[in-house]
């Protein structure tokens, strides 16, 4: 995996070094809109779709939203080590497959994957992966995060609670992440994802692969003579 190299190899001066982002929040705070949006902007991002116990949602489809899979093949694929993170959220069971990580990694179309997970598996993830970029997705307040739960109208009111209640815990865990983003505005809440992208991926740690090749290989004057280094 990219994580083991403790310098990113180095890629063509166009082309954007691979990225591992975090997306994490409470439910109601937006992560999900911005997801898609971040997707629509970065398609060389790819999405990586977890595993989980719970029921599909009447919009949902398997191995789009999520893989749905049940109690008993979860914890066997715990059990075999298949899992990058996995936690417990809500009553039911999550996890990212190692799978999706090196499948992304060996598509050539693809420059980075999206990981949409609780803190739980941004803090599981960060122990592995040092160079991921976690980030945590606010609401403005905690009554307008109320009113967007209700707005969904998609879950009974004993989950809305459940939600609710658990928004609090999930926020005191800001720590873990790099970047905190106040959803308020959507647009705005996206453009300031949008920039966080654009500036991790120049990052000198991202892009030191390519600087050291530049000084340990041939490099084209503007006469176009070749010097070698």
């Amino acid at each position: 995996m990219h994580a083991d190299h403790s310098i990113p190899p180095p890629t063509p001066a166009g082309a954007p070094p691979f990225l591992m982002l975090i997306l994490s929040s409470p439910s109601g705070a937006g992560k999900t809109t911005l997801t898609h949006m971040i997707q629509e902007r970065f398609p060389e991002l790819r999405f990586s779709v977890s595993h989980t116990t719970r029921a599909p949602r009447a919009n949902e489809t398997d191995g789009v939203h999520y893989r749905f899979t049940d109690h008993e093949t979860f914890r066997a694929k715990v059990q075999s080590g298949s899992f990058l993170e996995w936690a417990e959220v809500h009553g039911n069971y999550y996890g990212t497959s190692m799978s999706e990580i090196l499948g992304a990694e060996e598509d050539s179309d693809c420059s980075g994957i999206i990981f949409d997970i609780d803190y739980q598996g941004a803090r599981q993830i960060r122990a592995r992966i040092p160079d991921v970029v976690p980030i945590f997705i606010l609401p403005p307040s905690m009554v307008e995060l109320e009113r967007r739960l209700r707005g969904r109208g998609s879950e009974p009111e004993a989950a809305i609670a459940r939600r609710f209640s658990g928004a609090k815990r999930e926020i005191a865990n800001y720590a873990l992440f790099d970047y905190l983003v106040v959803n308020d505005q959507i647009d705005r809440a996206f453009e300031t994802l949008a920039s966080i992208i654009v500036a991790e991926r120049s990052r000198r740690s991202r892009r030191a692969g390519l600087a050291e090749y530049l000084l340990r290989h041939d490099v084209i004057v503007p006469d176009h003579t070749a010097i070698s280094s």
